[in-house]
């Protein structure tokens, strides 16, 4: 009988034991590259167009403020415009001015922001509310300057109604210390529907079950709208701060020109009217560059500051 051998097998070498055996790295899908760098792409336009149209401008006009006017045109002069502007008392009023809108600050969000609670809470004919706070904001400032113009007037409507119970007239445009008063609420009528709209859009985002909870607690209006509504809008409140305070800053000078021309005495002109005036008055390009840095720099202040002290708020509560 023949004896019977098995055929060889073979046998990989065995590894170390040591060594673990390399991962094979697994190769990313083309696709899920080209979804890493679509955010990139999109978000690409509205970066140029911010560098293009907005920090270039900025750098530009920030490196003009350092040339001089007229005879010194196009020659470095260091700090000198702005010596020139915080020795002129005109400017001193814009400034100061400034420091009025952000003590007015609170109230010109205050009021869109309770008119969209009473809008929220579905008072009767919240939907017609809605459309007519929101018509002024769509009315040129121009347009809004002369209606305000025929109300305002020495011997306009509203001093006929003061009269009829028994206040005396009101030179609303023609007095220094009232002008600008004038002014400012006319602003804040005309564009508080865009931050209606802003706060509406807030209050979609905030939890109804907290509404209801307050509501079944027996809570007073003043109570759900200090301890649900600001926490819950705080960064639409945040928002509506910031943006208001820029618009003020940076949109009245439709309304200025057309009620009072920075007048009467100078006493409601805002930097933003100063930097038109420079330019377009005195061409004096330079010290309205100058300006215009300082500004710059006043909005990122209040910007920052009020920013801070919000969420300070924010987290006290």
């Amino acid at each position: 009988m023949t004896g019977y051998s098995p055929a060889p097998v073979d046998r990989a070498p065995a590894r170390p034991t040591g060594r673990p055996a390399p991962a094979r790295r697994a190769r990313a899908p083309r696709g899920t590259r080209l979804e890493r760098f679509a955010p990139l792409v999109l978000v690409a336009p509205a970066v140029l167009i911010v560098l293009l149209l907005r920090l270039w401008p900025l750098l530009l006009g920030v490196n003009f403020s350092f040339t001089g006017d007229g005879a010194r045109n196009g020659t470095a002069v260091g700090f000198d415009n702005y010596a020139t502007l915080f020795d002129d008392p005109l400017f001193h009023t814009a400034v100061r001015n400034v420091g009025l809108l952000v003590l007015l600050l609170p109230v010109a969000v205050a009021i869109p922001g309770l008119l969209a609670t009473f809008i929220h809470l579905k008072v009767p004919g919240h939907r017609i509310y809605r459309g007519v706070y929101f018509f002024p904001a769509v009315l040129s400032p121009v347009i809004v300057g002369a209606i305000f113009n025929l109300l305002l007037a020495f011997d306009g409507p509203v001093n006929a109604l003061l009269g009829l119970v028994g206040l005396g007239p009101v030179d609303w445009l023609g007095n220094p210390s009232v002008a600008i008063f004038a002014v400012v609420g006319v602003h804040v009528w005309a564009t508080f529907g865009m931050a209606l709209v802003v706060f509406l859009a807030g209050f979609s985002t905030l939890d109804s079950s907290l509404l209801d909870a307050a509501k079944v607690d027996g809570a007073s209006l003043p109570q759900t709208i200090r301890h649900v509504i600001v926490p819950g809008l705080s960064r639409t409140i945040q928002f509506v701060f910031v943006t208001t305070m820029i618009g003020m800053l940076t949109s009245m000078f439709g309304l200025l020109y057309v009620m009072t021309n920075g007048g009467p005495a100078g006493s409601t002109y805002l930097p933003e009217f100063y930097v038109w005036f420079q330019q377009g008055h005195l061409n004096q390009p330079a010290l309205a560059s100058a300006a215009s840095t300082v500004l710059f720099l006043i909005m990122l202040v209040v910007g920052l500051a009020q920013i801070g002290i919000l969420r300070r708020a924010g987290k006290e509560d």
